[in-house]
């Protein structure tokens, strides 16, 4: 009972901190791409000159380099990865490991690299529950649960949306602790949530009809099955060859501090090129989203393909670069720049539907299907858009791409293990 008791006010007190953390963590990063900008980075970037924009990003992502060199804890780290870390005594956090992250992090997405800040954030979460565990000196076996506690509360906090960051520390960290502790996850989860509230704003979906299903829209979504998954793919092909060729250029041999300027010089000046395009290109890509599903913007077909291979190109340059930051917003707003596409073809074809459902379902099901959380992908649709439209869609096209991708894979194994055919000897007769 003592244990209980302590872990229910521990829980409390992570989640509460992580809130106040991650808030400010948003903050800071809004106020630093403002104040490198002069202002909102989609308004003055297209006026500001190519020198400027290049200067800001590498000399960020410089920074950011050199931090890392300093204090590697710094660096981009899963959850999961830090749990385990933790659990075998291989790292330890402390306070200045939690403001360097922060800093870090508020750099690369500030200065326009395009990661997103639910990586850092969950993270955050994660060093607080360590801290909170020492400081207490609570039971090892009660690492992991905390590691979760925290990691749901940075979600919840940084999405404003408990329950996706309930299921996301259980899909990452902590599914086999469900049965005896998500109840403090989900005190974490709503400590976090409330405090966030007050800071933060959440991903609303200004078209959402509730539980009104539109049977009309199955033709269009077998559709975009075939659609999203060869989008998936190519999202894949693009960012793995071009990292490949980005880590093979590099000379290795050089010292750390050489090959960081190296690095930092190839990352800035290829983000500012894309910046420079558009600025929609960079960024962690949550206003992409936002401005999608909503149908704030309207944009011809060509500019959203050319957008979202700025994305991916932009994502794979910004993870070349050690800019710290997770892949979850930013998956989403390929996904929904992918959905938004599909539905303007779609209706140019003569099949005509709403691009902004397509642009939110793009959104859950991309990153459902690469960071392979598709429970997290329904459950953030469905607190996102509270749109069955949405949200069933969502559920059934995950499951299918994701057994097609996993059909293609188990496949693409059987050939590559298959034995060479023996020649036959030739017959006497």
């Amino acid at each position: 009972m003592s244990k209980v008791k302590h872990l229910f006010w521990v829980s409390f007190l992570v989640g509460i901190s992580t809130g106040l953390a991650v808030s400010f963590y948003v903050i800071f990063t809004k106020l630093i791409s403002y104040t490198l900008y002069l202002g909102k980075p989609e308004e003055t970037i297209p006026h500001l000159p190519f020198w400027y924009v290049a200067f800001v990003t590498t000399s960020s992502i410089l920074m950011v380099n050199l931090i890392i060199l300093h204090n590697e804890k710094a660096r981009e780290y899963g959850v999961r990865e830090i749990a385990q870390a933790l659990e075998e005594n291989r790292m330890t956090f402390n306070l200045g490991d939690l403001a360097l992250k922060i800093v870090a992090s508020a750099l690369s997405i500030g200065s326009g690299f395009a990661v997103g800040n639910e990586g850092p954030s969950a993270a955050i979460g994660a060093m607080i529950a360590y801290r909170f565990h020492s400081l207490f000196k609570l039971p090892k076996e009660l690492l992991k649960v905390l590691i979760g506690v925290g990691a749901s509360s940075g979600i919840a906090a940084v999405f404003v949306s408990p329950i996706t960051g309930i299921v996301f520390a259980v899909e990452n960290v902590a599914y086999f602790l469900i049965k005896d502790f998500v109840g403090f996850m989900v005190i974490g989860s709503f400590s976090a949530f409330v405090v966030a509230l007050n800071f933060l704003s959440p991903l609303i979906f200004n078209y959402s009809i509730g539980k009104q299903v539109q049977p009309d829209y199955l033709l269009s979504l077998l559709l975009f099955v075939p659609f999203i998954t060869v989008a998936i793919y190519l999202y894949l092909l693009i960012r793995d060859r071009l990292l490949y060729f980005l880590s093979t250029t590099v000379q290795y041999r050089l010292s750390p501090f050489l090959k960081a300027a190296v690095i930092s010089l190839v990352g800035g000046l290829t983000v500012a090129a894309v910046l420079k395009v558009s600025p929609y290109g960079g960024f962690s890509g949550h206003e992409v989203v936002e401005a999608l599903i909503n149908s704030k913007i309207h944009l011809p077909l060509l500019t959203l393909f050319l957008l979202a291979v700025l994305r991916i190109v932009a994502n794979a340059v910004s993870l070349y670069s050690n800019a710290v930051g997770g892949l979850f917003i930013t998956l989403m707003s390929i996904g929904a720049l992918t959905g938004y596409a599909f539905a303007e073809l779609i209706t140019y074809l003569g099949i005509p539907v709403e691009p902004f459902y397509f642009a939110a379902i793009g959104a859950a099901v991309f990153v459902g299907v690469v960071m392979k959380i598709p429970f997290t992908a329904v459950v953030l649709a469905l607190e996102t858009t509270y749109d069955y439209n949405v949200v069933i869609p969502t559920g059934l096209v995950v499951a299918l791409v994701g057994l097609m991708a996993s059909a293609t894979f188990e496949l693409r194994k059987t050939f590559l293990r298959r034995p060479p055919k023996k020649e036959q000897a030739p017959s006497d007769t």
